[in-house]
């Protein structure tokens, strides 16, 4: 059966019809790297990564884009505007490329931890700043942007008159021109809701690049325009996020791209919804952020143990991308109780013998089986619909155990179909789900981990911030793991 996707932009589940047989583009909005990943920012990740997975099982040659925000993503609370990266790098007073050095680093490190497939393609805000200029310098050429003392807007007005502005996220321009904050520095818009595609730089504004308009830096949406612009063209065929890019980021990039190539940019647009806490979104301005490094580790007050990547990507797995997801310490216990479970039917299955001229002694057994297996493409096919596939998966590992138990009969099934059985979960499990064999944190993971507690440790030493410093330690040590300061300013670590 034909893929079909839910698509944002209609509200409606549509055949999925790449513009170049064979070939998919999928562009995916990718970390600001200004601080460190949590919880909330794994799921966008995990869920493109396996639509890309499956995207290539489907026979696609994908050329995946997902960019790092290392600029530009800033609040309008003033005159210039607030750019994230910079903000943050006077804080931990670091040259800002430092800062997303660092966190970019930090950020690869957790995909990698979660088995993502890296993306064919992952560019910079900084290293197409002219791509960004050429394409503003268009959008005013065409009447729907202007320049002020230095900064340039989006004729947001302007553009509503004559297109379906609001289409992605629902919003009515009317009503948001109504309920836009008054903030210092709106005089200098024609209207509260124009937004910035480039802001003039203060004197003490770090990270500034010439442009025609004079000294500044770009605007956060212009920045996926430009970048999904040059690698995947006017029009491409995914454009993926989180539910809360909706507006004004992926409606932004909508107006933008429209205006400056003639054609709305993506055919499918396609948000995975939110992890939240006790029915809160995840954020910083709810103070319920939990980071990637201290769920692996344990160390925050609302977990009870450490949790391994292949646990949290499993948790994501278990619901569908679209449906919100609750999280709870004893949610990510019962999903690693669950993966357990899974896998070592897993095993048991690749482990059975098969004998292709095997007539099924058990048909109706047999038949059911083969249902639950040819289902795995079909809830796939249907909106990426992975709960339901790991039900089924669920309803199998009996079968498969009570084969190894002698409960049910070795030849019960068709050789046929257990061969098909071992390749399916081998595909879906493995190749399209990307799940690995560890259910707890192997060698590498830890040392991976412990190498990141020790930096961060030496960090807060160097600062002279001794509570974080021994909070590390002393919770290292309930957890079994002792940490040494050696003589030379080194640390070391034994379990």
């Amino acid at each position: 059966m034909p893929l079909k996707v839910y698509n944002s932009y209609t509200r409606t589940k549509e055949v999925f019809t790449s513009i170049t047989p064979g070939h998919a583009g999928m562009y995916v909005c990718g970390p600001t790297v200004s601080g460190e990943s949590h919880l909330g920012h794994a799921r966008p990740y995990i869920t493109f990564d396996f639509i890309y997975r499956y995207l290539t099982y489907k026979g696609y040659k994908v050329r995946y884009v997902r960019n790092i925000t290392d600029a530009g993503h800033f609040e309008e609370e003033g005159k210039e505007g607030e750019d994230k990266v910079s903000k943050k790098a006077i804080l931990e007073k670091l040259e800002p490329m430092e800062l997303v050095q660092k966190y970019t680093n930090l950020f690869h490190w957790a995909m990698l931890q979660f088995n993502c497939v890296e993306p064919s393609i992952e560019p910079t805000a900084t290293g197409h700043i002219v791509e960004q200029i050429t394409m503003i310098e268009k959008i005013i050429n065409e009447g729907y942007a202007y320049e002020v003392i230095g900064s340039v807007y989006f004729d947001l007005k302007k553009y509503a008159a004559t297109h379906d502005y609001g289409k992605l996220s629902g919003r009515v321009i009317d009503d948001l021109l109504e309920t836009t904050r008054e903030l210092d520095g709106q005089e200098e818009k024609r209207d509260k809701a124009d937004f910035a595609l480039w802001k003039s730089a203060a004197p003490e504004h770090i990270m500034r690049w010439k442009s025609p308009w004079g000294d500044g830096f770009p605007g956060w949406h212009i920045e996926c325009s430009a970048m999904a612009t040059k690698y995947l063209g006017a029009e491409f065929d995914i454009h993926g996020g989180g539910m809360d890019l909706q507006f004004p980021h992926h409606e932004s990039e909508i107006a933008q791209s429209t205006i400056c190539n003639h054609h709305t940019p993506a055919r499918y647009w396609i948000h995975n919804n939110m992890i939240t806490i006790n029915g809160k979104k995840m954020g910083k301005s709810y103070n319920n952020v939990i980071k990637l490094t201290e769920l692996f580790t344990g160390n925050h007050p609302l977990l009870t143990q450490a949790f391994a990547p292949m646990t949290v990507r499993f948790f994501i797995l278990q619901s569908h991308y679209r449906s919100p997801v609750d999280f709870s310490s004893e949610a990510l216990v019962a999903s690693e109780k669950a993966l357990k479970r899974l896998w070592e039917a897993y095993e048991v299955l690749k482990k059975l013998p098969v004998s292709m001229d095997q007539e099924p002694a058990d048909a109706s057994l047999d038949v059911k089986v083969l249902k639950w297996i040819n289902e795995f493409d079909e809830f796939m096919d249907d909106d990426f619909s992975t709960a339901k596939i790991l039900a089924n998966m669920f309803e199998l590992a009996p079968v498969i155990n009570g084969i190894k138990d002698g409960h049910i009969a070795a030849n019960a099934l068709a050789g046929t179909t257990l061969v098909l059985l071992q390749q399916q979960f081998k595909i879906y499990l493995e190749d399209v789900f990307g799940l690995t064999h560890s259910t707890g944190a192997d060698d590498n993971t830890l040392q991976g981990i412990m190498q990141l507690l020790i930096d961060i440790r030496k960090e807060a030493k160097t600062k002279k911030d001794y509570a974080t410093s021994d909070k590390i330690r002393k919770q290292l040590t309930t957890l079994g793991i002792e940490l040494k300061d050696e003589k030379d300013g080194s640390m070391s670590w034994n379990k």
